[in-house]
């Protein structure tokens, strides 16, 4: 069995049954594709470079934007695009938000006639793995290096927080832009909390005794996406043996290395994890629902706890009560004497954009890019969403009235430098496959600690051993 990422070949599109499906051909891309590193720029539109207009784009070229309508929704992409048009006022922009990013645009990478810029996110996003070893995607070296919006003294790479372009670097190209910062832990209902005078523990044992005492209140402790996201709780395992080892532990992860997935962090974390199942502290039927019923059914008061990213708020807030007065808990380590401190945080930036290297307008997508991220744009986004992007000090301390945002800032303030990620699930598409069902296994009780990480160390051999699949390294 092939396990490289699917391919855009013409061959296997034209062998499918329907265009919208991937092939699974590992052969080669179209000829005619230009490659990130080719000379596909000088193919798009072209105008005049000047302080003003770094990348010397067409300032009448049309502008394909392209944006996944999830959680963020696409409001804060049209507010974006109103910048551009004011800057560029004889530009046509196109708006497409969609939510099936794989199967509405594979279609047109492989005719060679992909969007200006993507939002490649969401549960049908396209591989990153996939783009890059394809030679599908712009390099954004230029954006980095270009005059910030806000400030021509300052570069754009030097407004943006550290480390949050790692899960776009491939062999050290910078090969799209994650523009949501995200944090990932625990989250409740403060409100809850206080009626009941329970208080975020600083241990894991810790939590299991408060699971304990919310499971005796007739709440369930936990919640989770059986059929759409287990693999939400795969980021709190990771954070312990990421707290317990240091970040090598998962970097060896990462780099696909024999055994790593039998490090003695790991195991404890997996352990700890299955440990919650065992007990009985997950909502009855959580293996049967998927992210969406999940959510509502914690917001519901159901269950006390659901992890996710920084994201959740925005994405329940038709529907949390007034009053919940959501916030946001860090996973506790398995002890008080880890490689890590109790603060440190599993945090990524997400809702990746992308510069199709086969763009008409590639260097209109660039400036698009740019524009994102002024303070404006970025301001704009937080306030309409209360979520953080990657643009440092956009907002200050203000966290718009949102219990939730104003967790999370204290939260990233009190880790400081010590954030982490991992970044095998864009590299390698299989293994994320692998793991979502595993964890799935794990959360439901089907498997036990040890035979979840053989699985995923058996898996993760079988990928470094394939010579026809691109490895990537930190």
């Amino acid at each position: 069995m092939n396990t490289q990422p699917p391919s855009f070949s013409r061959r296997s599109l034209l062998r499918a049954t329907a265009v919208a499906a991937f092939a699974v051909s590992g052969s080669s891309l179209l000829a005619a594709c230009a490659s990130a590193d080719g000379d596909a720029e000088s193919g798009s539109a072209k105008g005049k470079v000047s302080a003003t207009n770094p990348f010397g784009i067409d300032e009448s070229a049309a502008l394909d934007v392209v944006v996944f309508k999830g959680g963020y929704s696409d409001e804060y992409a049209k507010f974006d695009e109103k910048l551009y048009s004011k800057k560029y006022p004889k530009a046509k922009i196109s708006h497409s938000g969609i939510t099936e990013i794989q199967t509405e645009l594979q279609p047109r990478f492989v005719a060679g006639d992909p969007p200006d810029v993507i939002d490649n996110s969401g549960a049908k996003k396209i591989a990153m793995g996939t783009l890059v070893a394809e030679g599908q995607l712009a390099e954004l070296a230029d954006l980095l290096k270009s005059p910030s919006v806000d400030d021509p003294d300052t570069t754009v790479e030097d407004t943006l927080l550290p480390s949050t372009l790692d899960v776009t670097t491939f062999d050290g190209k910078a090969m799209g832009l994650p523009y949501v910062f995200t944090v990932n832990g625990f989250w409740y209902s403060q409100t809850l909390f206080d009626k009941h005078g329970w208080t975020w523990p600083t241990t894991w044992d810790g939590l299991t005794e408060l699971a304990a005492k919310i499971k005796k209140a007739g709440i369930a402790p936990f919640a989770y996406g059986g059929t759409t996201a287990p693999d939400y709780f795969f980021s709190p395992l990771m954070a312990l043996a990421a707290k317990q080892g240091g970040v090598d532990v998962i970097k060896a992860i990462d780099n696909l290395e024999a055994k790593a997935w039998q490090a003695e962090p790991v195991k404890a974390a997996a352990e700890a994890i299955a440990g919650l199942a065992s007990s009985g502290y997950f909502l009855k039927g959580s293996e049967g629902l998927d992210h969406t019923q999940a959510q509502t059914a914690w917001v519901q008061g159901k269950a006390a706890l659901y992890h996710a990213g920084s994201y959740v708020e925005n994405e329940m807030k038709a529907i949390t009560p007034d009053g919940f007065d959501m916030v946001f808990g860090p996973v506790p380590p398995l002890t008080a004497d880890g490689a890590l401190p109790q603060s440190a945080l599993h945090a990524v930036a997400g809702e990746i954009f992308v510069v199709p290297a086969k763009a008409k307008n590639l260097r209109g997508g660039k400036e698009f890019l740019r524009i994102m991220l002024s303070k404006e744009a970025a301001s704009n986004f937080t306030e309409t969403t209360h979520a953080l992007t990657i643009v440092k000090g956009a907002t200050g301390d203000n966290d718009f009235g949102s219990t939730a945002l104003g967790s999370v800032l204290k939260a990233v303030t009190a880790a400081g430098d010590d954030l982490f990620n991992y970044r095998f699930m864009s590299w390698y598409a299989d293994l994320a496959t692998t793991l979502k069902s595993e964890v799935a296994n794990l959360l439901a009780g089907r498997i036990d600690a040890a035979e979840f990480l053989t699985t995923m160390q058996a898996k993760a051999d079988d990928i470094a051993a394939d010579p026809s699949i691109t490895k990537f390294k930190i």
